[in-house]
């Protein structure tokens, strides 16, 4: 009788086993992992594959969770799940980041941090997990794992698109659009962005991140709240 394998890091924190283990190694390898052992494996295909499972699982989710929701703020909160930003989140609180095969270049350059390395590993698990154990289990995790922060953005919590949001207010508000200037420093494996947001002229908002478009978003949060304590006045001057 072989011993039995232990679950890997990823399949414990999801409470699966994978039926098919070179499934999960394949969707943990990022390119330049397999291009440094001269390997033609990668999580790319799966990570493709991976999108679609989770684009129809959120779409199916929201769509029978929501009935009385027209379609528009059921695209934006399908947006705001799928977007690389909340997939590296995800990913991050799923510790992916310490499982992920990467090559000594990006090992060195921080790629276990890397929201676009998270994101595209996050939706290669998912793919790998469709091909493994089929749509019902991988609709199962998903929602296990998506529910808490659908429900939340729904609540107006937690991350949400609003450089979407801000430009929508200032257009109805004000007839204008944001304007976003982005500074940037640090070495490029540990660059911080600083973007500070203007409204009819007038700085309203910074944010800082790890990308320009973190950093935006923060922004963006910061303006559009205090649009909304002030919208009165700012609309009085314009």
């Amino acid at each position: 009788m072989g011993t039995e394998r232990r679950p890997t890091p990823i399949e414990e924190v999801l409470g699966l086993r994978f039926e098919d283990p070179a499934l999960l190694e394949a969707a943990l390898t990022h390119r330049s992992y397999a291009f440094e052992r001269g390997s033609v494996v990668t999580n790319e295909r799966l990570e493709f594959l991976g999108d679609a499972v989770l684009g129809l699982v959120i779409t199916d989710l929201i769509f029978r969770a929501y009935d009385d929701r027209p379609e528009g703020e059921l695209a934006k909160l399908r947006a705001a799940m799928v977007n690389m930003t909340t997939l590296a989140d995800v990913a991050r609180d799923l510790g992916l980041g310490r499982q992920i095969l990467l090559g000594r270049g990006e090992e060195l350059s921080g790629g276990r941090n890397k929201s676009s390395i998270l994101a595209d590993g996050l939706e290669a698990v998912f793919g790998a997990l469709y091909l493994d154990q089929g749509l019902v289990t991988a609709h199962a995790v998903l929602e296990k794992v998506f529910w808490p922060r659908i429900t939340a953005y729904v609540r107006g919590e937690g991350d949400r698109d609003y450089k979407t949001i801000l430009q929508e207010k200032v257009a109805q508000d004000l007839g204008r659009v944001p304007e976003y200037r982005v500074e940037e420093r640090g070495p490029d494996h540990e660059k911080e962005f600083t973007a500070t947001v203007y409204l009819a002229g007038r700085e309203f908002g910074t944010g800082v991140g790890r990308s320009k478009k973190e950093a935006e978003q923060r922004a963006a949060r910061e303006a559009h709240a205090r649009l909304n304590q002030d919208a009165a006045e700012l609309a009085k001057e314009h």
